[in-house]
């Protein structure tokens, strides 16, 4: 079975015999599963109104834990976006009421963002729907081969600098 990318690297090894196609195999599918991931992702989420970027606030301040709060600087660091693409977020979040900004109570001067009980609600089921479309994304695969993509794609991402965490 052929799928695009094979007529792809065709053309390029017919039009050009001499380059060596073996990546374009690897990042034409990544790219093009990251298009329709995207796609996937984005009609996951549409029906509870917030874009992906509020999503992934959200996502952030729910996996922090009770009571579900984090500074601007701590959301921005974890999310890798400016200071400047966060205060819009949160500005969008807060006027749908999902999220609030409280005193931190150990310095009254600074703000916490945290997700108000309407925010933990949507957020709950938006990454209950979220999590059922990556399932299904996945369903082709067996659970070794999931575990063999799992560690090819880690190794990937640590060869990257940055990526590495410390346990």
């Amino acid at each position: 079975m052929h799928d695009h990318i094979d007529f792809v690297v065709s053309q390029w090894e017919n039009a050009m015999p001499d380059l060596d196609t073996a990546s374009m195999r690897i990042f034409g599918r990544v790219l093009r599963l990251m298009k329709h991931l995207a796609k996937t992702r984005s009609e996951a989420l549409a029906p509870f109104g917030f874009q992906e970027g509020e999503f992934d606030v959200l996502a952030t301040l729910r996996r922090a834990g009770s009571p579900y709060r984090l500074s601007p600087t701590q959301l921005y660091q974890s999310l890798l976006v400016t200071s400047g693409a966060m205060t819009n977020r949160l500005n969008r979040l807060e006027q749908h009421h999902l999220i609030e900004r409280v005193a931190a109570p150990d310095d009254k001067r600074s703000m916490l963002v945290g997700l108000t009980p309407q925010g933990q609600q949507q957020i709950e089921q938006a990454l209950r729907a979220h999590t059922a479309i990556q399932e299904a994304v996945l369903a082709p695969l067996a659970a070794s081969e999931r575990a063999v993509l799992e560690g090819l794609l880690k190794t990937l991402l640590l060869a990257f600098p940055g990526e590495a965490t410390a346990e």
